[in-house]
């Protein structure tokens, strides 16, 4: 994370780290949900650019990274959301811009809709997040994840389309590692199960028409992990939010194709 600093905080008894870095308008980066996800893996390409034009803020959610490996079996959406709440009061942070992907993207669009109060949101970037979620081969792909290095090559595979990463040797060796954090996979795992009776693949209970902050929302015109023209379904929604497909790319696009990503989110943040 070029021109970041990596820091840690006790926040509510939790460990929590975090990226921060630039000077400006405060942006919030909020990360995927995939084995192995972190702050670092899904921002390293995004955050430093952002940093020249804004001070960023990249946590790592509980159970991911380098923070507290905790997960609630009574409600983890509501420990994740309380915990950045509190990570951005320590930090005096009263209103920020927040871009989410995938996962981080969905508690986004969460709180935007439901509960916004509960973060200081001015305007957000949604990117591969939304809408329906089929179960698919793509996702049994990355749910059924058992530590393997092979395996972790089919969850790259799977998500990234367009950058020489998803190729790359010595990108795979780092995902893997991260992916063998002690009580990563654990807690990963755990936002997975489901007790019999319960199906998978449908769609968040969010109500999009109640999100009012200016929103951009990016897809992956190649996403397996989404039906075909969730994006336009889901700008339908949002009133008065912008969408950017990029047709060449899958799951994540900030990283599949991050020049254009990062012009892309300065531009709408600047405004």
């Amino acid at each position: 994370m070029l021109g970041l600093e990596s820091k840690f905080l006790n926040i509510d008894g939790m460990r929590t780290h975090f990226f921060e870095g630039g000077r400006g308008p405060h942006v919030v980066l909020l990360h995927s949900g995939e084995f192995g996800g972190c702050a670092e893996l899904s921002w390293e390409f995004t955050a430093p650019a952002l940093a020249e034009h804004f001070h960023v803020i990249a946590p790592d959610w509980l159970g991911f990274g380098e923070s507290a490996k905790l997960f609630s079996f009574d409600d983890m959406r509501t420990l994740r959301v309380q915990h950045i709440a509190a990570l951005l009061k320590t930090l005096c942070i009263e209103r920020a811009h927040f871009v989410g992907n995938s996962m981080g993207g969905g508690l986004l669009a969460q709180v935007a809709a439901h509960d916004n109060l509960a973060w200081p949101i001015d305007k957000m970037i949604l990117a591969s997040s939304g809408g329906f979620a089929p179960v698919n081969e793509a996702r049994q792909i990355l749910n059924s994840y058992d530590g393997t290095r092979e395996h972790m090559k089919r969850i790259l595979q799977t998500t990234l389309l367009v950058t020489p990463l998803r190729d790359d040797e010595d990108y795979l060796d780092r995902r893997h590692r991260l992916s063998l954090v002690p009580g990563s996979w654990e807690c990963t795992a755990a936002a997975r199960f489901r007790r019999p009776g319960v199906k998978g693949g449908e769609k968040e209970n969010i109500d999009y028409r109640a999100i009012k902050r200016p929103t951009l929302i990016v897809a992956g015109g190649k996403d397996p992990l989404r039906e075909p023209g969730y994006a336009a379904e889901l700008q339908q929604e949002i009133a008065g939010s912008e969408l950017a497909v990029f047709e060449e790319a899958a799951h994540f696009p900030h990283i599949d194709l991050p020049d254009r990503f990062n012009e892309l989110a300065i531009r709408f943040l600047s405004r």
